[in-house]
């Protein structure tokens, strides 16, 4: 089934008014290497990197973070 242009522009939306993005760079072959530990974990990528990102930041801060 087509997503119409009106679901993408809510869709988009959406993202825009309740996400943040960041560009994160990695060495060539790494982000593969990724890929592959996320999908072993049986997890999405952002998924993946999102649960290392928390951990790291509540083992530096000892605080929560909802991501």
């Amino acid at each position: 089934m087509a997503i119409s242009k009106a679901q993408q522009a809510a869709t988009a939306k959406y993202v825009k008014n309740n996400y943040d993005t960041t560009l994160i760079r990695f060495k060539k072959g790494s982000k593969q290497l990724i890929e592959a530990a996320a999908q072993a974990s049986n997890e999405s990528t952002n998924g993946y990197i999102k649960k290392a990102v928390k951990a790291q930041y509540e083992a530096d801060t000892g605080k929560e973070i909802d991501l």
